[in-house]
């Protein structure tokens, strides 16, 4: 059963370019790339050649008598006669990357043959991907690719394009849905918040139509990103980065969301850690979502990189992690507000990361002023604020109405309630995250 994917889409058009270049597709583990890659290639190519370096790590010595593509070539028939390269009509993946960086300088001398289409993918490549740009720079391209967004989750329940487009429309236009159709659309997205997004535990919760297996398939999938993190981390302490990702729901659970090291582990200083939520971020595990100095634009340099909220990069993981008593509460009572709402706000940063955006909030100092979240549009600051129980927004009230925020002219608050338009603050359930880019660009 193969679940359809955003990057089915680029894939395609990566192949109708005339001038492709070797693809790089990175991302975390076990969100659906070799998959999405060999689907692809069964469609369009007649020969396949995958070549997967963890588990055959005898071709790490196809690069023995250069990095041509016809010395490759032949010294991958050398180890099996049986692949066949049939120029024009054949994909090369090379896969897992991670473990032979060494491979990406071919990828200068594929593209130049220009015979075979190539692509490379691999998790936890952003540890070692400054080896692999500088090898390669120039002569390929990148695609970051994510666990599923709510979107692709719909496209799994069976949902048209035509359904979220009818979604997309309802926020235009600031209507309601009928009570019904709300019901329908929150209950699925209760289900996404409680599997994530990583296609194993989806695929797993289709076929059955039932959760039976998705908790174990999720604590598995943690215990080989903590097995990742022992076997990958080098130059920094193991036991560091396992703590702060490990820390992360504890924090999530205060009132004040901010990460802060000094209660990883007695003694912890920032400096120490800095090197491990760096790895953690380049790993694509966590997403950081860093403090504004102000709320205005723009965003990218005006902020204090001492101060920083840590999401878990599918919130499936934050799933797992919950104590028996929070599961019990969530699966049974359908509480999404377990551990203070943590469970909200990392479904937001994950669909605002899974959009494009970065992520930044504000909290003023000796003040009761504060946002979750903020994204731009060309010349527009907008504030998001994430509530866990529908109540007034004094925060977002204040940035709306106040004249020293000028960039900010209205904001989006999401509820579990319906839709809503007035005075500036424009009110969307919180399975409609997924559309905000596409709504914003649409005003």
């Amino acid at each position: 059963m193969y679940l359809k994917r955003k990057i089915d889409q680029y894939l395609q058009e990566w192949k109708a370019g005339e001038n492709r270049k070797p693809l790089i597709v990175k991302g975390a583990r076990q969100i659906g790339k070799t998959e999405s890659i060999r689907e692809f290639a069964k469609a369009n190519y007649s020969s396949f050649i995958e070549i997967n370096f963890v588990e055959e790590p005898k071709y790490k010595t196809i690069i023995e008598e250069g990095y041509a593509a016809v010395d490759i070539i032949k010294n991958i028939s050398r180890i099996d006669p049986d692949k066949k390269f049939i120029p024009q009509d054949t994909l090369i993946l090379f896969d897992e990357l991670q473990e032979f960086p060494e491979i990406a300088t071919s990828l200068k001398f594929f593209c130049q043959d220009g015979r075979f289409d190539v692509i490379c993918s691999g998790s936890l490549l952003g540890i070692s991907y400054q080896r692999i740009e500088s090898n390669s720079v120039g002569y390929k391209n990148d695609y970051l690719m994510y666990s599923m967004d709510f979107e692709e989750f719909l496209w799994a329940k069976g949902y048209s394009d035509e359904v979220i487009d009818e979604m997309l429309d309802h926020m235009i236009k600031g209507t309601p849905f009928p009570e019904g159709q709300l019901n329908v659309y929150q209950n699925l997205f209760l289900d996404y918040c409680i599997l994530g997004g990583l296609p194993g535990v989806v695929k797993e919760y289709i076929q059955t139509d039932t959760f039976e297996g998705t908790l174990q398939i999720q604590r598995q999938l943690l215990a080989d990103y903590e097995e990742d993190i022992r076997k990958y981390a080098e130059g920094v302490d193991q036991t560091r980065i396992l703590n702060v990702f490990h820390h992360i729901p504890i924090q999530l659970a205060k009132d004040n969301k901010k990460f802060q090291i000094s209660k990883v582990a007695k003694g912890a200083r920032f400096k120490d850690y800095r090197g491990c939520i760096e790895w953690l971020k380049d790993a694509g595990l966590v997403n950081i979502c860093y403090c504004l100095q102000f709320p205005e634009l723009p965003l990218r340099g005006n902020y204090d990189e001492g101060k920083y909220k840590l999401y878990y990069f599918d919130t499936g993981m934050l799933v797992a992690m919950l104590d028996e008593e929070a599961q019990e509460d969530l699966r049974a009572n359908k509480n999404m507000n377990v551990y203070k709402g943590a469970l909200y706000e990392n479904i937001v940063a994950e669909a605002l990361i899974k959009c494009g955006y970065e992520l930044y909030y504000y909290k003023k100092e000796n003040a009761t002023l504060e946002e979750d979240f903020f994204v731009r549009s060309m010349d527009k600051l907008i504030p998001i604020e994430v509530k866990a129980a529908n109540g007034r927004s004094k925060s977002l009230r204040t940035l709306i109405d106040r004249d020293k925020y000028p960039d900010i002219t209205f904001g989006i608050k999401l509820v579990k309630g319906n839709i809503g338009i007035e005075n500036g603050i424009h009110t969307f359930p919180y399975f409609c995250t997924f559309l905000i880019k596409r709504y914003i660009k649409s005003l």
